[in-house]
């Protein structure tokens, strides 16, 4: 019987595969505005002000704290 060696192509290729930016998605408490702003694909798509905007208090509390830039 012969011996059958299995090549791997890939092996050969020095391949480093870069991640892609890390882009924006959700909403964010803007600090130097004071907006709440909502970012799509790493777009600013819509934005409201943190001050009347009739949102759950608990919400706003926790974006301002943990999604702000």
């Amino acid at each position: 019987m012969k011996h059958v060696e299995q090549m791997d192509l890939f092996d050969l290729i020095d391949v480093e595969i870069e991640q892609p930016p890390e882009v924006l998605n959700g909403m964010y408490y803007e600090q130097a505005t004071g907006l709440f702003v909502s970012f799509v694909c790493g777009r600013r798509h819509y934005e409201f002000p943190a001050k009347g905007c009739g949102l759950n208090r608990e919400w706003q509390k926790r974006t301002k704290r943990f999604r702000a830039i």
